[in-house]
């Protein structure tokens, strides 16, 4: 993110405006997993990870899973949560903090290095993408892919805003935006469209609005044309 970007981030933190947080264990999550038949002890990495239960899901079906999150605050938080407060150690430009199969590096997503992640089996993505600005998605994915093996599959799952005007194969087909960010490295398989009306919680007293919700599955070009 730009240093604007993550100086509003961490603000959100230590001012406690973190009503963006998921209660519960994202349930598409848990749906389409047992699809992916990834083995027991493959190491998962979820980006901009914050607080989400997702992780501690992982590491109980026998997952080592490493996040990132830039701030300090959510992480201490994670940790008071699981009743543990692993001590962090500085390796290069973040602090570790680890406990049994879970591990958060606590620093900017963009500074990370094939080097901090090791392998990694499959990437988690449930809000990172979204939760950026348009103009920094390419950024995103540009460095996402720079850090990853070809080996590496990504679960994708995006909130993508409903026009009245899309068509039927606008709803339910690959988003314009998704193509353009990940075509060109990536095959590209949606599993699952699911549109929902919500409110919008900063308009209450509007009507709902439809969104749709997308889960992908991502397979590196290059690992394809192996087979």
């Amino acid at each position: 993110m730009t240093d604007r970007d993550n100086v509003l981030w961490l603000q959100c933190w230590r001012d406690q405006r973190i009503d963006f947080n998921q209660l519960t264990v994202n349930p598409l999550l848990t749906r389409f997993w047992p699809n992916l038949q990834l083995a027991p002890g493959s190491r998962v990495f979820v980006p901009l990870c914050g607080v989400s239960l997702d992780l501690i899901w992982f590491a109980e079906q026998g997952y080592d899973v490493i996040g990132v999150e830039l701030s300090p605050i959510a992480i201490a938080s994670f940790f008071t949560a699981l009743q543990c407060q692993p001590i962090p150690q500085q390796v290069g430009q973040f602090s570790v903090w680890e406990h049994g199969r879970l591990k958060i590096l606590c620093g900017d997503f963009f500074a990370l290095s094939p080097t901090d992640l090791g392998t990694i089996d499959l990437v988690y993505d449930r809000a990172a993408l979204t939760a950026l600005p348009e103009e920094i998605r390419p950024q995103y994915v540009a460095h996402l892919t720079a850090i990853l093996d070809t080996r590496t599959q990504i679960l994708l799952l995006t909130i993508e805003d409903a026009e009245v005007t899309d068509t039927a194969e606008q709803v339910y087909g690959i988003a314009d935006e998704i193509k353009a960010l990940y075509a060109e490295t990536y095959s590209i398989e949606l599993l699952h469209v699911e549109s929902l009306f919500e409110n919008n919680p900063e308009q209450p007293e509007s009507l709902p609005e439809r969104a749709e919700y997308k889960v992908y599955l991502l397979n590196h070009l290059e690992q394809i044309l192996e087979y």
